[in-house]
């Protein structure tokens, strides 16, 4: 049996993680943790009987505990919590389902405790990927991506030397407002952002595809996972999502992952990797799909990929304002307190007003990440 503990296990890629675990049969979900989502919680532990389930909020892990009291499954709370279940001593890999810079921390703990990394959060490696990468190594631990374009560089490595490798070619989907311009953004709503084309996503994720902030921060991500530097890093729009990335060679040979957009292909190539299972569900159908279609992304409208750039070629603390604003930012569109254009002002003015920190330490990173929630929430 494989045994994994799941951070996040009531969002969607925490959901779907254990869709492929009811899939095969041979993995046992030790620990599982959520934010509130009791509810979910509770139908989770019954079903898969986990030995440990975090709860962020300590009032909602309290409700927890009562109605599992029935069972063996233990309920903690907090970051001691996360730690706790990231370190748990008989779990092989962590899926970080997580979604913001809570992750940071227990993909530190768990790495310590010399766990393989199923990574599905973005942030660890946008803010602190200069920590992350040379402590994987030093631990001789595996950090193996989820996200669908970085699961597809991966695939499309496989077996090929990286001294090879001339650039990535990350894809987008263009979002659900490919083709608009800045004018047809001032009054888009928060129903009309979360409509994306393809996926189906959880809203944070998915508002972050809209302002082509997501790619920008794979492309962040990317330059830590893979080693290679901006300028042979591309980003191609496809709006089909059938390409989910690719590689190109040095000698002009490109390798292509192609597959339905289904965020469990990626997760079950994580947790088995380097093998293959058997996947239920819906295949390519070329004859149906007739034609691939590329275009370049629109860097003057969809200014979340530009600005991602420039605060990776900024490096040092500059990554965490980036997305520390943006975090913030997205969340008061959620609660519509602001507009969809103001997240990109508000990244924009974070970015502007901060002193970079070279190689910021984790305490440092937390402590930027702090600093510009308080600047924004004093603003907007």
């Amino acid at each position: 049996m494989k045994k994994i503990a799941i951070l996040g296990s009531t969002g969607s890629i925490g959901t779907q993680t254990l869709d492929v675990v009811r899939a095969n049969g041979d993995i046992e979900v030790l620990g599982i943790s959520a934010g509130r989502n009791i509810q979910k919680l509770e139908e989770q532990v019954r079903e898969f009987s986990p030995r440990l389930v975090a709860v962020w909020d300590e009032n909602a892990a309290r409700d927890l505990a009562d109605k599992i009291k029935d069972t063996d499954t233990k309920v903690v709370s907090g970051m001691d919590g996360l730690l706790e279940l990231a370190a748990m001593p008989e779990t092989e890999i962590l899926v970080t389902a997580i979604v913001g810079m809570l992750g940071i921390r227990p993909t530190i703990e768990a790495i310590r405790a010399g766990k393989d990394i199923a990574l599905a959060n973005k942030e660890t490696l946008v803010t602190a990927g200069h920590l992350i990468m040379p402590m994987a190594k030093e631990y001789g631990v595996r950090i193996l991506p989820v996200d669908s374009e970085h699961s597809a560089i991966f695939q499309s490595l496989n077996g090929e030397h990286r001294s090879e490798v001339h650039k990535l070619l990350i894809t987008a989907s263009g979002g659900p407002f490919r083709g608009k311009k800045r004018k047809d953004l001032e009054a888009v709503t928060l129903a009309d952002t979360l409509k994306h084309p393809n996926w189906v996503m959880g809203q944070k994720i998915t508002v972050d595809s809209a302002t082509l902030v997501n790619k920008g921060l794979e492309v962040m991500e990317a330059r830590w996972l893979f080693d290679v530097d901006l300028d042979h890093i591309q980003v191609v729009v496809q709006p089909q999502s059938v390409i989910h990335s690719m590689v190109e060679f040095k000698d002009g040979g490109i390798i292509a992952q192609l597959g339905t957009p289904d965020m469990r292909l990626p997760i079950q190539y994580a947790l088995y990797y380097p093998h293959r299972r058997y996947l239920g569900g819906d295949r390519l159908d070329f004859a149906a799909l007739k034609q691939i279609t590329f275009e370049e992304p629109d860097m003057e409208t969809f200014l979340g990929l530009p600005m991602a750039i420039q605060a990776s070629r900024a490096g040092g603390s500059m990554p965490t304002v980036f997305n520390a604003a943006n975090e913030l930012a997205v969340c008061k569109f959620l609660h519509q307190e602001i507009g969809f254009l103001d997240i990109y002002d508000i990244i924009a003015q974070s970015m502007e007003r901060h002193n970079v920190v070279e190689n910021p330490d984790l305490e440092e990173i937390l402590a930027v990440e702090s600093d510009t929630y308080q600047w924004i929430e004093s603003r907007w």
